[in-house]
């Protein structure tokens, strides 16, 4: 036997989820945890997915958990879980900032918050980080309006600009903006040497390299997916900063627990590169090139709190990216970050307060879509414990 659960299929930015509200799935969180692994085909050590809603990529292999607010400060509740493709885990301890952009729709969409045209703000509390995120969504006839002209690069059609507001994200996940009390260090990696890095925490924390440290331009997009020698020196770099803040006690145990976060990007000064769709990016037109992995895979655009962190970390004085930036950038309210699928700027507001840094706001525009709504089967087997028929 099966049983089915209510659940909405979302696009988010460039990512997709299932959204699910949070009293249709059990309240043991492990029963709940083995619940949507099996309702996304995970763990699959063929990484297809192919018994489950999974993707078999990581962007596409997202869950979304919202329950409204008892708070006054918030209309709803976000909880974001990466769904492993091939272990039994989610992941919980950082969030994603393309999925984010479909609770405001979603939220509206289901009658957890009444609609006002032609926008209305939905006062979200992110459950992983513990901040606010304000959206900004285009309403018609009561729902979420996804018609307009608003494109992001990565996906192929325009639709309705939501608008984030994410409210001082620093410390998203460690409490602190520089976790490290750094605004570099430097990491001793097996085979590789000393390698400087920025660890920066901003909507989801992040290992910043310099590409040319690695031997990289830093456009690369298809070498990286070819490459299992340069994913495991980043890998090697990432779960080592991993150890520095805490979330794991060696390299090993954070490549086994702690895949999702941190986050490893490689940046480089701006330049002209092809993205994956063949276009043309031309220098001028960005003010820094990010790569970022994504679960231990290229993110073939670029994650919407990688965007976020990356943008912030560009501001402090000192760290890996600021050096790349030029004088006007620097200045500018927005930062042009050149990813593989095109370019994504970023409202950044980073105010600096004697030797501190504070990240008051990042603002990031991003489309959304319903593309199914219905149930989800999952065998009964999963519902129950240990022991229990």
């Amino acid at each position: 036997m099966q049983v089915r659960i209510p659940a909405v299929y979302m696009r988010g930015g460039t990512s997709k989820a299932v959204f699910f509200r949070e009293n249709h799935l059990p309240k043991d969180p492990e029963i709940r945890d083995r619940v949507i692994l099996a309702a996304y085909g995970s763990p699959d050590p063929n990484r297809r997915q192919i018994d489950g809603m999974g993707g078999a990529v990581s962007t596409t292999s997202k869950a979304a958990i919202i329950s409204p607010s008892k708070d006054p400060d918030y209309d709803v509740n976000y909880h974001f879980g990466q769904v492993s493709i091939d272990k039994p885990k989610i992941g919980y301890q950082g969030n994603c900032g393309n999925i984010s952009s479909a609770v405001g729709p979603y939220a509206i969409d289901e009658g957890l918050v009444a609609a006002e045209e032609p926008i209305t703000t939905v006062r979200i509390y992110q459950k992983n980080t513990k901040k606010l995120i304000i959206a900004e969504v285009p309403v018609k006839g009561g729902l979420y309006n996804e018609e307009g002209d608003y494109a992001i690069d990565g996906i192929p059609s325009a639709g309705g600009k939501v608008t984030l507001h994410f409210m001082d994200p620093g410390g998203s996940v460690t409490g602190e903006l520089l976790p490290t009390g750094n605004v570099t260090d430097v990491i001793e990696v097996p085979g590789i040497g000393e390698i400087t890095v920025s660890i920066v925490d901003a909507a989801n924390p992040v290992v910043f390299v310099r590409a040319r440290d690695l031997g990289l331009r830093g456009t690369e997009i298809y070498e990286i997916d070819a490459g299992a020698e340069i994913r495991q020196k980043l890998e090697a770099i990432r779960s080592r900063g991993a150890v520095m803040l805490g979330l794991a006690g060696s390299p090993e145990e954070a490549s086994e627990i702690s895949q999702d976060v941190p986050k490893m990007a490689f940046v480089s000064e701006p330049q002209d590169y092809r993205t994956v769709t063949g276009g043309e990016i031309r220098r001028d037109e960005i003010d820094v090139v990010g790569r970022i992995m994504s679960m231990g895979t290229l993110h073939k655009a670029y994650a919407g709190t990688g965007a976020i962190c990356t943008a912030g970390a560009a501001k402090i004085e000192g760290t890996v990216l600021h050096g790349l930036l030029s004088k006007g950038a620097l200045e500018a309210s927005e930062i042009r970050l050149g990813h593989p699928g095109g370019v994504i700027p970023v409202g950044t507001e980073v105010e600096k307060k004697g030797n501190r840094y504070e990240y008051k706001e990042a603002v990031l525009g991003r489309s959304a879509r319903r593309l199914m709504d219905g149930y989800v089967y999952v065998p009964e087997k999963y519902f129950h414990t240990a022991g229990e028929k």
